[in-house]
């Protein structure tokens, strides 16, 4: 089987439906460090990965920065003294596609 973190993301247009809850459930262990939160009725996946300073902490900002570029799907990054948040969702559905899952996955790999 192959695993999120090897899946291509997708075109996402406002016309597909976000996932339903049953599948976020479906989908999350495969991401088991990862949170869904709720914004404004919209959810989340979100998850601060830990490090030993600011240079870390940025140069993995940077990684997924680099990575989001090349499957042209963007989080929200937030760059602190030895952590990052990042959130994945996608924006066109206001809600959460397979694509967040496979670049919460594709995250995971850059911290390992």
């Amino acid at each position: 089987m192959t695993s999120l973190a090897e899946l291509m993301c997708v075109p996402c247009r406002g016309g597909d439906p976000p996932l339903s809850p049953a599948e976020i459930e479906a989908m999350r262990p495969e991401v088991p460090d990862w949170q869904v939160v709720e914004e404004d009725g919209v959810p989340k996946l979100t998850r601060t990965f830990k490090f030993k300073n600011f240079a870390q902490a940025l140069a993995f900002t940077n990684r997924v920065g680099e990575i989001a570029e090349e499957q042209d799907h963007h989080p929200v990054l937030v760059t602190e003294w030895g952590k990052v948040t990042v959130t994945w969702w996608t924006h066109a559905i206001a809600g959460l596609h397979r694509n967040d899952f496979i670049m919460a996955a594709r995250s995971d790999e850059l911290y390992k």
